[in-house]
């Protein structure tokens, strides 16, 4: 019997990446974080867009994230394979430039139109960054001490929706929205010329393997046809389509129905500080209460949440402090749920937990970016359509695990400590 993944020893990161850990840390950090700088560094950015380029309907401005969402999600699963058979570095490597040029490209946008397409190549440029990084960790690094350096690497990539923000406020107060895109071009112009200089390949070619149609094929069948993974995914799509709908409509809503102006940085940040701080006691607390019965409640409570909210705003407009808080706690949900719906749904999967795991991260985010973008369209001067959004979400995802669990929630019949994975093996 193989032993579980977490007491199996780490594999000598320095003698493949040729890095000290704190360097290997910080670059694949830097990387990933990057991505989400991308996105978020946008919003406050939005009506300067929307006015500059002269798009009529202000809603349209929000596709400037849906976009680069879309590439981001389509392309996941093609770089996972193309790194598995031409190595990480090479696919590293041209993922930065790509994104490095079509940033600086970004900045001399003259219509919606041409940014929209930039935005979408920005999107499948970090693709390849996210993609590759995750591989070579896993590359240089087995067991507990993949899980210490992820730890670390999630924590700057949870700091970065708190900073970004804050980044593209002072550079629309003092410049233009185009500085956005030139100031993030540099920076990732600088992480492609040290990832030149001090990425090495991790990846063997002996342990490379070859690119085959059939191979996806067979991974989309297997996942397909699994009732576990397939429900489960469905919930992630679903919950990524609310997040999604809330990055494109929180500008509008935060700042326009309830009028923060500079004031919405902070507001965004504290909502990203809540979720961060529900991810780490998702961690603690799931060894003692197991996956699904903190998943299936955080849907439930998710939920009623979205039903109390809309039905407030029937009777008027809600006041900020309420659809603030409401929001807040209901992210909070949203990030113990997808935590813990990815993880169970590559309980089944075993030794294709790689692919499944591509494959469902392209798919949910794929298809949670059309559920998210139609939210963000419909858009009224109100709250009420992202909140009504929420809630249908939360109803469709409760449906999906009842449909995958048989119709039962907080237990399955291999939820045991020995075998729940997050208490013992990944």
């Amino acid at each position: 019997m193989t032993p579980p993944q977490d007491h199996m020893p780490a594999k000598s990161g320095s003698s493949r990446i040729g890095l000290g850990i704190v360097e290997f840390i910080i670059m694949i950090a830097l990387m990933t974080a990057s991505i989400s700088l991308g996105i978020d560094s946008m919003l406050p950015a939005l009506p300067n867009i929307g006015q500059s380029l002269q798009v009529a309907n202000p809603n349209d401005t929000q596709l400037v994230i849906g976009v680069y969402f879309l590439g981001f999600g389509i392309c996941q699963l093609f770089f996972g394979s193309l790194s598995d058979t031409y190595g990480r570095r090479r696919i590293l490597l041209g993922g930065l430039a790509f994104y490095t040029v079509t940033l600086f490209a970004a900045a001399w946008s003259g219509s919606l139109f041409a940014l929209l397409t930039l935005r979408f190549a920005q999107g499948v440029g970090a693709a390849a960054v996210r993609i590759t990084t995750l591989a070579i960790v896993r590359d240089c690094f087995g067991g507990r001490e993949m899980a210490r350096v992820m730890s670390y690497v999630m924590i700057v990539f949870m700091i970065m929706p708190m900073v970004a923000p804050f980044l593209g406020q002072v550079i629309v107060a003092y410049s233009n929205w185009q500085w956005i895109f030139i100031l993030l071009g540099i920076i990732c112009a600088g992480l492609f010329f040290v990832a030149v200089f001090r990425m090495k390949e991790t990846l063997p070619v002996e342990e490379r393997l070859p690119l085959s149609v059939a191979s996806v094929l067979s991974g989309f069948k297997t996942v397909l046809t699994n009732r576990i993974t397939c429900g489960y995914m469905i919930g992630l799509t679903l919950y990524t389509g609310v997040i999604c709908a809330y990055i494109v409509s929180v500008q509008q809503v935060f700042g326009e129905v309830y009028g923060l102006g500079d004031w919405f940085p902070i507001a965004f940040a504290a909502t990203a500080a809540g979720t961060a701080v529900a991810q780490f006691a998702n961690g603690y607390f799931v060894r003692s209460f197991g996956m699904r019965r903190i998943s299936h409640a955080a849907m439930i409570l998710f939920t009623l949440l979205g039903v109390l909210g809309y039905v407030v705003g029937v009777f008027g407009q809600p006041s900020f402090a309420f659809i603030y808080v409401l929001i807040s706690i209901m992210l909070m949900m949203f990030a113990v749920i997808t935590t813990n719906c990815m993880a169970i749904s590559l309980e089944p999967m075993g030794h294709l937990a790689g692919t499944a795991a591509a494959i469902t991260s392209s798919i949910s985010t794929t298809g949670g970016v059309v559920l998210g973008g139609i939210v963000g369209q419909m858009f009224d001067g109100t709250a009420q359509p992202m909140i009504a959004g929420f809630t249908i979400f939360g109803i469709l995802s409760i449906l999906a695990t009842l449909w995958a669990e048989r119709g039962k929630l907080f237990t399955h019949p291999g939820d045991t400590p020995a075998l729940e994975p997050g208490m013992g093996h990944v």
